[in-house]
């Protein structure tokens, strides 16, 4: 996958954020306990944050000096794009299924982001 791919699978995860966090507040707000609820917003939280990190690495990418610091801020985007799926998408099916299984996927996804940051942070330091 190039890097505009990947930036355009980011900008369309925005979208996607935008819209379940809408659906979530207008269509499952009278159908979801307060707990899973809770999660699902959860989830758009942490969807909508790392998606616009991964568009912020495209950004980065485009004005990089070097091909190293570009593929530092692809691979920070990959994370985030994994983390999204994998966090936020288990609290998702948590929440609407109640499947329990999910939860162990979710701090895979978390470990992601956090990773994805700390690569974000190692290719602005390799200037």
């Amino acid at each position: 996958m190039n890097n505009n791919k990947l930036y355009g699978l980011a900008a369309c995860l925005c979208a996607v954020a935008v819209l379940l966090g809408a659906f979530g507040a207008h269509g499952l707000a009278n159908v979801l306990n307060p707990q899973q609820l809770d999660a699902y917003q959860t989830g758009v939280h942490y969807h909508f944050i790392h998606s616009i990190g991964a568009l912020l690495c495209g950004v980065f990418a485009n004005q990089a000096s070097s091909l190293n610091r570009q593929k530092g801020f692809f691979y920070a985007a990959l994370c985030f794009i994994i983390g999204v799926f994998c966090f936020s998408g288990s609290l998702y099916a948590l929440a609407l299924t109640q499947q329990t299984w999910f939860g162990p996927i979710t701090p895979l996804g978390g470990l992601m982001f956090v990773v994805g940051w700390l690569r974000f942070a190692w290719a602005l330091w390799k200037s």
